[in-house]
């Protein structure tokens, strides 16, 4: 679990951010403005920060450029501003990420998820245990007591998504553009293969459906 500290001054967004967020497990801290924000972190130990860049009292840049000054935590920009010369002023200003509005949720778990692999919090490990199974997802194998299974790449990197996004709900269009990309010819049916495949061969019952929703993995 780590420590997020959620800037964005639109209050819906900023509760719909931290509810998905906190549902993978993380600690959240919204704030409001910049200046909210900077007495936020003086007095917080935060382990990463999501940064609104126009924000009142104290813009996003200005937030990034006095955290820098103390700490190296990843910073992820949240703006609706696409111009090149903004998102190469984030640069400069040392973010780590950069997000444009409108987004999707399941992108920004992701961002934040890779950031904080990067910066050594929160690291999903690279194998894990199901029962008897143990699956190394690095390697991109699975075995039991009775040896090698045979499953697929795509297999592994959906079940990788599942785990990274424990407790959370992820419908079958967002696993499909997250496998797939939104480009690729993949119909929902194609998911509940999928997913059929991992539960047999790997003797799954963590993976939940949610009906007339999708899937999530779940663990008591």
């Amino acid at each position: 679990m780590a420590t997020l500290l959620i800037v964005e001054d639109d209050i819906k967004t900023n509760e719909a951010i931290c509810e998905y967020l906190k549902s993978a497990g993380h600690k959240i801290i919204p704030a409001y403005d910049g200046a909210d924000a900077l007495q936020i972190f003086d007095s917080d130990n935060v382990d990463l920060a999501v940064l609104d860049i126009m924000l009142p009292k104290v813009s996003g840049l200005s937030v990034l450029n006095e955290i820098r000054k103390k700490s190296s935590i990843p910073i992820l920009m949240l703006t609706a501003i696409e111009d090149e010369y903004t998102q190469v002023t984030s640069f400069d200003e040392q973010a780590d990420d950069y997000i444009t509005k409108p987004f999707s949720m399941i992108l920004l778990g992701r961002r934040v998820t890779a950031l904080l692999r990067r910066s050594g919090k929160g690291i999903m490990p690279n194998i894990m245990t199901f029962g008897s199974v143990t699956v190394d997802f690095s390697g991109y194998t699975a075995k039991d007591n009775n040896g090698k299974i045979d499953v697929t790449p795509k297999e592994i990197d959906l079940l990788k998504l599942l785990v990274e996004h424990k407790g959370l709900v992820l419908t079958r269009s967002q696993i499909v553009d997250d496998l797939w990309g939104d480009s690729y010819p993949i119909i929902d049916r194609t998911v509940d293969t999928y997913i059929k495949n991992l539960r047999k061969k790997l003797q799954l019952d963590c993976i939940v459906t949610v009906k007339g929703i999708g899937y999530k993995y779940e663990v008591e």
